[in-house]
């Protein structure tokens, strides 16, 4: 199947659903008729948010319909718009307004990984287990994911890196002890230290630019002890936040070394030949 076939999107399966037709097309489906997205790519529910939107669906009820196909007489699977059904469950509701459409197993889950990165409370693990999968099971393009979602390519490139992370690492992000700038000045150190480092964020709680002080004493091949002690501005800050920004860019260290009368080197290193075509690709441009 041809990248240009691949599924037709949440824009087209809501073609015709506009304005007037929209009532047209809704109808009142029962709640038990309805399963749950078998390609749903979200894990995680909050319950709290979950129960605001089942107070809001008391007071005002649904007032946007969720998406279904059919698969069997009064049988549907939600396509998009689980959240509301989850919580007209909990709201005590019967029935829910539903908009009927045809939509194939690889539709529905390109559908659902668009919808899910695009919402404000998905954690930065599962953008970057979402882009991983439009890239791998779906052949698009970081280009084209990014037009798909809404973001620019590099922040897509950005994200998907994360996965290289450390099981440890993932879950902490996942669990919100350490932040994305956290995950990304990880991903910039040597495989051999961000264990040494993520033990610092979390041990002392550091905050983002204590943590870029810390790295930058790492990557200087101080020991653990001696960066933690390192305060920021221990060398030329223009060098160091350069560095951290070609680090973070790069997913890998970065060191600037001045010479004299303006000259220097950029010693950038890899540590898999994946790695390597990965930073020549995002140097170059390359699709």
């Amino acid at each position: 199947m041809s990248k240009r076939g691949l599924g037709r999107g949440l824009n087209a399966l809501l073609a015709g659903t506009q304005a007037d037709d929209v009532a047209r097309n809704v109808r009142e489906l029962r709640l038990e008729s309805i399963a749950p997205n078998p390609f749903q790519p979200r894990t995680h529910f909050d319950e709290d948010s979950l129960k605001e939107l089942a107070d809001s669906i008391r007071e005002n009820g649904v007032l946007q319909p969720v998406l279904v196909r059919r698969r069997g007489p009064e049988r549907y699977e939600i396509i998009v718009g689980e959240r509301r059904l989850r919580a007209s469950r909990m709201a005590g509701l019967a029935t829910i307004p539903a908009i009927v459409r045809e939509c194939s197993d690889r539709d529905m889950l390109l559908v659902a990984l668009v919808e899910n990165v695009q919402r404000e409370d998905v954690n930065p693990v599962e953008q970057a287990q979402a882009y991983y999968r439009m890239q791998h099971e779906f052949g698009l393009t970081q280009e084209e994911i990014a037009r798909r979602v809404g973001r620019s390519r590099s922040a897509v490139a950005n994200t998907t890196r994360l996965l290289s992370l450390p099981e440890r690492a993932l879950q902490a992000l996942q669990d919100g002890r350490i932040t994305e700038g956290h995950a990304r000045l990880l991903v910039s150190l040597d495989p051999s230290l961000q264990g040494t480092a993520l033990e610092a964020f979390l041990g002392r709680q550091m905050s983002v630019r204590e943590a870029e002080a810390f790295v930058r004493s790492l990557r200087r091949g101080e020991n653990a002890a001696q960066a933690e002690g390192v305060q920021p501005g221990s060398r030329d800050p223009n060098l160091a936040a350069l560095e951290d920004s070609l680090s973070v860019a790069l997913g890998t260290r970065v060191a600037v070394e001045p010479l004299v009368r303006g000259r220097g080197s950029v010693r950038i290193e890899y540590y898999t030949e994946e790695q390597l075509e990965g930073i020549v690709e995002r140097i170059i441009g390359g699709s």
